[in-house]
């Protein structure tokens, strides 16, 4: 029998660290947490100086069983749950529900698992660290109080199954915010003028900037097409003259490794992955990976870390392999960046566990997402103790009768961290040689009108940005937190963006008005920081719920009286009820909208919301809809299916290919606005207009 116990969260790390401990030691999960606060109630004493009622998680009555049995045959026993308080929590939890003191030498932590590292930390285990402890207890203290104390006031002026939350009601005021910006953006004509020129065999493009005065350029913003006639009137089509050349060295430093946020945007914007898909991926590579030759193994440290820091080993053999793969002048030992004020800073970076272990080397382990997401961190580490990438440049103006166009070019001379780590740039826009006073000759000269637009909808990956500038939440809650706005159906996400409903709008006003603490960007942020001082050991966890609670109490009663019944109804559609002839109404479900019958429970007929776009299908004379995927990914379809098998992942436009009469297809993302056709052995393409 295992003389030592050692209990951690999830089976997959039991699994992984027991074939690294060997055969004195049980390794088993207790698969997440099994003490909570009780769903059915408060489950704080209030009176009691806000006192948490922890009770055994319904369904966990045997795991509990089987822990206490395994415990008590136990020599030792090692609470080693994930390193971060969350974890620490955990562990706590554990130690009472086993009868083992919280100041016993019982815990040990896990920043990567790998043999080396699960030997080492198993032979220094500490005792529970309270403060982070608390630091748990407040948010979890926190959160219920809010959630548990308004949303029961929204069922019953709003609608039943609303919710409410201390970081998730400022995350909707923040989407809400930017939704009221673009309303009230009021957008401005302006013009620019472009001309193409030419020295010998190659052509370049200048752009207008300004006029000549005194002997110095001034800057001109074109507002009108009237300006632009002017300034094109003043031009001299045959008298195009190089009037300054400025050269110089640019260079571009790598990032900084991955913490828990930056991978999220990163993954977002490079794979396309939503942040709970990362954070999944990012677990399972850190739990253990089945290796050939090796076993079971995690490849990347703890993936819930707000820190940047390289562990001095780490950093010796990154340089190591840099040296050796790509050659010294590539390496470089960049100083540590100072962390931001609020930085949990208890662990590393997110890295590889070992450099060696290239992405291609484990390609026949990993499944597709988890190869990408690998690559990613592995190149975005690596990269990050690289060389800078330098870029010749050159600054050019040309005048033509005293006004003035500018052009600039670039191309890198030495690739640096670039040869890992691709990324969004401009390409290399060379232009020819060219000498001051070079007459240059016209090929082309155009105005173009523009307007200005409103700021952008956020997507996941700009909202977690925003949250971590602002401080607010923590990186490991931005996932569930996103999760549980679209599934309340206060937002909607639309080709990426993050778009308010009616019901997320109306709540949002609620807050706003009757609770400006609650829903207050720098409150919360500030509350973060009184979370950290409580982990840091600085202030009891107690006196910032007595606080908070003092005031929000107050907030209640008044908001109790002040709000009335608002009522949310439904969009009434001309499609008649097959079963009673009432019109049908649009409603929101788990998956999105459907038409029901507004006379339920007498009528229950339910069907599919069909979306029309106004567009035919090239295949038949049905119509084009857009349909939904299992999960939960927009495509677009014939009406007619499955007589008729017309789909596609682009919305498809009213307008057919001029080289082979196919349909054509937009296709919008950050890199490109364009309709293509969606003949795939069809190359035709045009920029969108007006774009």
């Amino acid at each position: 029998m295992a003389k030592n116990l050692v209990i951690v969260e999830s089976p997959t790390k039991a699994k992984t660290i027991k074939k690294m401990l060997g055969s004195n030691y049980k390794v088993v999960a207790s698969v997440g947490h099994i003490r909570d606060l009780p769903k059915s109630t408060l489950g704080i004493d209030i009176e009691n100086n806000f006192e948490p009622k922890y009770i055994n998680i319904r369904g966990k009555g045997d795991i509990i069983k089987s822990l206490k049995k395994d415990a008590k045959a136990a020599n030792k026993v090692f609470l080693a749950t994930d390193p971060d308080r969350e974890g620490e929590a955990i562990s706590w939890h554990l130690s009472h529900i086993l009868d083992i003191e919280p100041t016993a030498k019982a815990r040990v932590t896990f920043n990567e698992i790998t043999k080396d590292t699960v030997k080492k930390q198993i032979k220094s285990p500490r005792s529970i660290d309270m403060n982070l402890v608390d630091a748990q207890q407040a948010r979890r203290v926190l959160d219920r109080l809010v959630g548990y104390k308004i949303s029961p006031l929204l069922w019953k002026k709003v609608k039943s199954g609303l919710s409410a939350g201390r970081v998730q009601s400022v995350v909707l005021k923040i989407i809400c915010d930017r939704e009221q910006e673009i309303e009230d953006f009021i957008s401005e004509e302006y013009w620019s003028i472009e001309a193409t020129l030419k020295k010998s065999r190659k052509s370049f493009l200048t752009k207008y900037y300004g006029t000549l005065e005194n002997g110095k350029v001034k800057k001109v913003d074109i507002k009108n097409e009237k300006q632009a006639d002017e300034i094109l009137n003043k031009v001299d089509e045959n008298n195009f003259k190089v009037s300054e050349i400025k050269k110089g060295l640019r260079k571009k430093n790598p990032n900084q490794p991955f913490t828990t946020s930056t991978l999220q945007q990163e993954a977002s914007k490079k794979l396309n992955f939503s942040t709970k898909k990362t954070m999944m991926l990012a677990q399972r590579l850190y739990e253990g990976i089945e290796v050939p030759k090796e076993g079971s193994v995690g490849l990347i440290t703890y993936m819930r870390t707000d820190s940047t820091r390289i562990s001095p080993e780490a950093l010796e053999t990154l340089l190591s392999y840099i040296d050796s793969n790509y050659g010294k002048e590539y390496s470089k030992q960049n100083t540590r960046s100072k962390q931001k004020g609020n930085v949990q800073d208890a662990h590393e970076c997110i890295r590889p566990t070992d450099v060696n272990r290239t992405p291609f080397s484990l390609k026949d382990s990993l499944s597709r997402d988890e190869f990408r997401l690998y690559n990613l961190i592995w190149r975005r580490f690596v990269a990050s103790q690289m060389q800078p990438a330098i870029y010749d440049t050159i600054n050019l103006s040309v005048n033509s009768n005293d006004e003035i166009f500018k052009a600039s070019g670039s191309q890198i001379s030495f690739d640096g961290f670039l040869k890992v780590y691709e990324i969004d740039s401009e390409k290399d826009n060379i232009l020819p040689d060219l000498e001051l006073n070079d007459l240059l000759k016209l090929k082309s000269i155009e105005k173009n009108q523009h307007f200005t637009q409103p700021p952008a909808r956020y997507n996941e990956a700009s909202l977690i940005k925003l949250l971590e500038e602002w401080g607010i939440g923590r990186p490991s809650t931005y996932s569930p937190i996103v999760s549980t706005l679209l599934s309340r159906y206060y937002v909607v996400l639309e080709e990426k963006k993050l778009i308010p409903t009616e019901l997320g709008i109306t709540v949002n006003e609620i807050l706003v008005e009757n609770f400006p603490d609650i829903v207050n960007e720098k409150f919360t942020a500030e509350m973060e920081d009184e979370l950290d001082k409580v982990a840091e050991g600085e202030i009891q966890w107690k006196s910032i719920i007595s606080e908070f609670y003092d005031k929000f109490e107050k907030e209640l009663l008044v908001a109790e009286e002040k709000i009335k019944k608002v009522e949310i109804r439904d969009e009434v559609t001309d499609i008649k009820c097959e079963k009673c002839g009432r019109n049908m109404v649009i409603k929101m479900g788990r998956y999105g909208k459907f038409l029901a019958c507004p006379g339920f429970p007498e009528c229950r007929n339910a069907k599919p919301l069909v979306e029309k776009i106004n567009v035919k299908c090239p295949k038949c004379d049905g119509d084009i809809v857009v349909k939904r995927s299992k999960k939960g990914r927009k495509f677009y379809g014939c009406s007619n299916y499955p007589e008729c098998d017309f789909v596609t992942w682009n919305k498809p436009v009213d307008k057919k290919c001029p080289e082979c009469n196919e349909i054509l297809v937009e296709v919008n993302n950050r890199k490109e606005h364009i309709l293509k056709c969606n003949n795939k052995t069809c190359s035709y393409r045009e920029e969108v207009e007006g774009d």
